[in-house]
């Protein structure tokens, strides 16, 4: 009995002690987080919300895509198990993408001898650093004008047709290929981690970016609007052969762990798989407007069957013109000023309508802006425009001018000159082209986006010369054109592809 009456004694001194033990476990929680002590952005900032986006749901994990993409570049060995992987690149060095098709048979046939179009990113693997992108690429323009942070090498890729940069993407290359032929491409980066750190005092960390593919194949319209597969993997650049030391210092430290601690991180891999993520949410690529020179659908070079000329006038781009007007608003002129790298001096111009910027003298510009952005201010303001090196006009041919021409002819030969213009009262529409490099290739360019076809449609450009004969269009020829000539067009169709030659008379 009297083991009975103590059992109950020592059970409440047990769970006093156990009480006074938790009590004091608890005490001064809390006592040293201050009103500012607790940040939601450090939360946020938790690999667990980073990785949020890239996990997939358990049902996928076993799922077999239709492509992958194998970045040929090696994994940091200091990550963990269960993180995403950390892949080092030089800044401006070549890489290989291998595009592999991974279909098991019979699956997307209707991709079967067709083409698709990959479009390549350079994003910020950062969600803070995601709202703010556009500032983050304007401000790195305005650091390092006519420099992309995102390239195709060209020569060294194998397997890519007709790749295009568009010049207001610095971040962003696309290309068609085939999946069932070998393809490779190789990028290069030209921007580094460290050029978007809050503050740079040397010895920060760079931010990490990421490599985005998304995939469409065409629809009815010949569009590649429809999304087949999107991935991507996180990197970060270094400035040239960084990328090498800082993956020989990893190797270090992790040489350095027990076999414990190496449990807990993943080996390095030779090469980067990129892993299924969702499509890039701007859609800006899948309009009916294509990236310069590009365009899927090639009807509208349509040719007539008598002569081989096209049997439409081509119509002119619409004209790019930003100038700023007096009735922009302070909201609209920051924009302005964003798009035309002017990002520096938003904050002083916050109040700033159309109309007052467009009052500022140049003696205000420069004396705000200093010498030299302050000339380049004014200039965009009076919307001053660089002349190009040479104006040359094009009027494209067509049975109904060569008609009217040889009746000009006959008259001319039967009367005296009349007053300038026709004497039937007709007269041809001519279209201006620009250029600056003086190049038969950028003059194929030039021509197709003027027809609103593809460049690869133009076989050889040529010249008629004396007596009718034909003369092949060089780069020497074009600097050697008068500034203003005047040229009529017409196509023939090549003997051995379905292309066309030009001929300026």
């Amino acid at each position: 009995m009297a083991w009975a009456l103590k059992l109950p004694l020592a059970d409440e001194v047990i769970e006093s002690g156990l009480v006074q033990d938790f009590d004091a476990s608890l005490s001064g929680i809390g006592q040293e987080l201050g009103a500012g002590a607790y940040s939601m952005s450090d939360v946020l900032a938790l690999p667990i919300f980073k990785q949020e986006e890239s996990s997939l749901p358990p049902d996928n994990e076993n799922k077999i895509l239709p492509f992958q993409y194998v970045l040929c570049a090696a994994t940091s060995p200091a990550v963990k198990l269960h993180d995403e992987t950390l892949t080092y690149l030089n800044q401006g060095q070549s890489y290989e993408i291998r595009m592999l098709d991974n279909r098991k048979l019979g699956e997307l046939p209707e991709i079967n001898g067709k083409l698709v179009k990959s479009i390549f990113r350079v994003v910020f693997h950062d969600r803070r650093l995601q709202y703010t992108e556009h500032q983050q690429l304007e401000g790195w323009r305005w650091n390092r004008p006519g420099d992309r942070i995102l390239d195709i090498d060209i020569p060294m890729s194998v397997g890519i047709i007709d790749p295009r940069a568009n010049p207001n993407q610095l971040n962003t290359v696309e290309f068609l290929w085939d999946p069932a032929k070998r393809t490779s491409v190789f990028i290069q980066v030209h921007c580094i981690s460290t050029e978007f750190t809050m503050r740079k005092h040397g010895g920060e960390k760079g931010v990490p970016f990421r490599v985005q593919i998304d995939t469409f194949k065409e629809n009815e319209n010949g569009e590649y609007t429809e999304h087949l597969h999107s991935a991507s993997c996180q990197i970060k650049v270094f400035k040239p052969k960084g990328a090498d030391r800082k993956q020989k210092t990893d190797r270090e430290k992790m040489e350095k762990r027990t076999p414990h601690e190496k449990e807990k991180y993943q080996p390095s891999y030779e090469t980067t798989i990129l892993t299924e993520c969702s499509p890039w949410p701007e859609i800006t690529y899948v309009n009916n407007s294509p990236s310069p020179g590009f365009n899927s659908s090639h009807s509208s070079f349509s040719l007539g069957e008598g002569n081989g000329s096209p049997n439409h006038q081509p119509e002119p781009p619409p004209p790019v013109t930003d100038n700023l007007l007096p009735t922009t608003t302070p909201q609209e002129a920051q924009q302005w000023l964003h798009r035309n790298r002017f990002s520096t001096f938003t904050r002083l111009f916050t109040n700033f309508s159309g109309a007052d910027l467009l009052k500022l003298t140049r003696d205000d510009v420069i004396q705000i802006c200093g010498p030299a952005d302050g000339i380049r201010l004014f200039n965009a303001l009076k919307g001053r425009m660089v002349r190009p090196r040479l104006t040359i006009y094009v009027c494209q041919e067509s049975l109904q001018l060569r008609e009217q021409q040889q009746q000009q002819q006959q008259q001319q030969q039967q009367q005296q000159k009349h007053e300038d213009g026709d004497s039937n009262g007709t007269f041809f529409v001519y279209h201006a082209i620009y250029l600056e490099e003086l190049t038969a290739v950028e003059l194929t360019e030039k021509i197709a986006q003027l027809f609103s076809i593809s460049p690869c449609q133009i076989s050889q450009i040529y010249k008629q010369g004396p007596t009718g004969i034909h003369v092949l269009i060089s780069d020497e020829m074009i600097q050697n054109f008068q500034e203003e000539a005047c040229f009529i067009l017409d196509t023939m169709k090549a003997e051995t592809s379905d292309s066309y030659h030009i001929i300026l008379k």
